[in-house]
Order: C-alpha cells, then sequence, then structure tokens
C-alpha cells in the first residue's frame, strides 16, 4: 500500500522543512521497492512555483483543493520565520494557511509539524490539551500565544495521539525515520536511518545543539534575575531564594516566569545548571563530583539524573560523543 503524504507549501516556507521527509520517504521505496511505501506530494493553493524562505522556488504537484478529495494519510506542516532587527526569530502564521491545514486535518490519518510548522497547527486548534515541540527559538511564543498547549522544547518530536510535532530544522529527518518506525517497522526505519548515516534515534535531545537560555524576556526585572542565576549557579536558588532576590512574592515570581520565558523558575535553574554542565564536560577534565559541585548539583546523583531527564543520556555518554580529546573513566 501507498501512504499518500501530503506536504503544505506557501510562500516563505523553509526549504529543508520541505524537502527533508521527502527524501527519508524516497529512501523506504529504494529499500523496499515499488509495491510498499509512501506517494509524496506537494500541495499550494495554486500551481504556480512557490518561493521558499531560502529564495529557492519549488513547483506544486497539486493544490489544496485537489488533495482535499484524496485519501490523506499523512498531512505534513512545514514553518517560516521572520526576524527582526535585533536578530529575534518569530514564527509567522498566515491565516489563510491556518485555514487550509486546518481543513485538510479533517480528512488525514495522522497530522505532523516539521520545526515551527507547530505554530499553525496550534493556530488551527489541532494542538489545544496536548503536549507539543518545536523549534528551541521559538517555543517561549509558542506558548504565549497559545497557552493550551503544553510546549516542551527539549524533544526531538512528540506524539500526542494522532498528532505529531517535529524539532528545529534537520530534525525533520529524525521526525521522519519516527513516522516510518510507527508504519513500518524499526528494522525498516534502520535500514533507512543508515542510507542517511544518521541515528534512528538521537541520544539526546534538541538542547544539546540549542542555546536554551539565550534572551527572550522583555522586562528588566527577569532579565536581571536571568544573570543573578548564571552568576550564583553553585548557589542556593531555589523558588524562595528567587522571590527575595527580586523582591516579590513565590507566587508572583512563578507567573512572571511563566509569562515571559515559558517555563517555571525551577525548571529553568536546572537548564542553567545543565547548561553549565554541558560545557563542563566538553571543555574539562573534571570529574563529575567536580561537575556537580560548580554547577550547583551538589551530588552527581542529582546531575545525572537532570540530564538523563532533559538531554536522555548521562554526564559520562555526554562526555563520550561531545568532548574532542579522549578521557580517562569518570564513572556514572
Amino acid at each position: 500500500m501507498r501512504r499518500l503524504v501530503v506536504v503544505v507549501l506557501f510562500e516563505g516556507v523553509d526549504l529543508l522543512d520541505v524537502t527533508g521527509p521527502p527524501e527519508v520517504f524516497s529512501l523506504v521505496r529504494r529499500e523496499t521497492g515499488e509495491a510498499e511505501g509512501y506517494e509524496v506530494v506537494l500541495a499550494a493553493e495554486t500551481p504556480e512555483p512557490v518561493r521558499t524562505a531560502a529564495g529557492v522556488r519549488i513547483l506544486p504537484d497539486t493544490t489544496f483543493d485537489a488533495v482535499a478529495a484524496r485519501r490523506i494519510d499523512t498531512l505534513l506542516v512545514p514553518g517560516s520565520v521572520e526576524t527582526d532587527g535585533e536578530g529575534r526569530v518569530r514564527a509567522i502564521t498566515d491565516p489563510a494557511v491556518v485555514d487550509r491545514v486546518r481543513e485538510l486535518a479533517g480528512g488525514a490519518r495522522r497530522i505532523a509539524s516539521v520545526c515551527v510548522g507547530a505554530h499553525l497547527l496550534a493556530a488551527a486548534g489541532l494542538l489545544d490539551g496536548r503536549r507539543a515541540t518545536t523549534h528551541w527559538s521559538t517555543a517561549g511564543q509558542l506558548a504565549a500565544d497559545h497557552p493550551a498547549v503544553e510546549v516542551d522544547a527539549d524533544p526531538i518530536f512528540v506524539r500526542q495521539g494522532r498528532v505529531w510535532t517535529g524539532a528545529g530544522i534537520s530534525a525533520c529527518l529524525d521526525l521522519s525515520l519516527a513516522l516510518v518506525a510507527d508504519d513500518l517497522g524499526e528494522t525498516l526505519a534502520l535500514r533507512v536511518a543508515r542510507q542517511l548515516v544518521m541515528y534512528l534515534k538521537r541520544p539526546s535531545g534538541q538542547s544539546q545543539f540549542s542555546v536554551p537560555l539565550e534572551p527572550v524576556s522583555t522586562t528588566r526585572r527577569v532579565e536581571e534575575l536571568r544573570h543573578h542565576i548564571m552568576r550564583e549557579l553553585a548557589g542556593p536558588l531555589g523558588i524562595a531564594d528567587l522571590a527575595a532576590y527580586a523582591h516579590i512574592g513565590e507566587r508572583q515570581l512563578t507567573r512572571i516566569f511563566k509569562s515571559e520565558l515559558g517555563t517555571t523558575p525551577s525548571a529553568y535553574v536546572e537548564a542553567a545548571r545543565v547548561e553549565r554542565a554541558r560545557t563542563e564536560l566538553e571543555t574539562t577534565d573534571a570529574t563529575l563530583e567536580r561537575v556537580a559541585s560548580v554547577c550547583g548539583f551538589g551530588t552527581t546523583g542529582t546531575l545525572v539524573r537532570a540530564f538523563r531527564r532533559r538531554l536522555g543520556t548521562t554526564p559520562t555518554e555526554y562526555r563520550r560523543r561531545f568532548r574532542t580529546e579522549s578521557l580517562p573513566p569518570t564513572g556514572e
């Protein structure tokens, strides 16, 4: 059986979001032959070429109206961003595209967003009450614009029933491999992953490649808190400590972090400590005990649990993969 995959096209769409998944699905055909696999079509509002964010023009295979009459197995929704004069990134949600996504999703067996395409799904009401991911740079925007969505910026992809959301840029390949594994089994997906020279499942989330602590707040108070956290990572940074530093109540502190940074104070502090620990593991020979101490974890057990929770790996495994020089064993 050939599963129909429809990729949504629109002006300014990110190029890799569109071209990456079809490469994965085409390798399924190469591995299995024409008897099974996927039929991928690119659909747009009109048959005219669509200019991507990279400046490359893509010719649609069909129109939204025409494909709506077909039985869609998977609707793939890529995204698009714009930047302001200060380099801040914001996802674009064209209402006309949102309407088309909502319409096509109604007749699809499965819906998947690629990168910031999650913003289009959210605007269409398809992520309400669901956990979802997107590119780390727009996760705060997604959480602020759609409070009914549980945004988790770390996973490479998230599955919630028939709705899948994928993380940033090259993670479109990981998402597509996961879809193949779900449809045709992990053995075939692994064969495709080998063709792509990549992991079937990455050992960590997208946070290993991101800068999750870069400024995203618009208020001076939160920026001062962020800098205080980075200066005092080894010290006490509980909610009570941060509230006392900012001269506000604990409940108000929590509300500010939620609205400005899209997370809780404790989660932000843990993310900051993990970020610092990553640097220590990548650039020094410090023991895990030393890393745990200077980063504020206290014990190696707490450090290991934080790494498993946020990166899906252990500090030792992370150091092995991302340290450029070989180091003596340091234990888990």
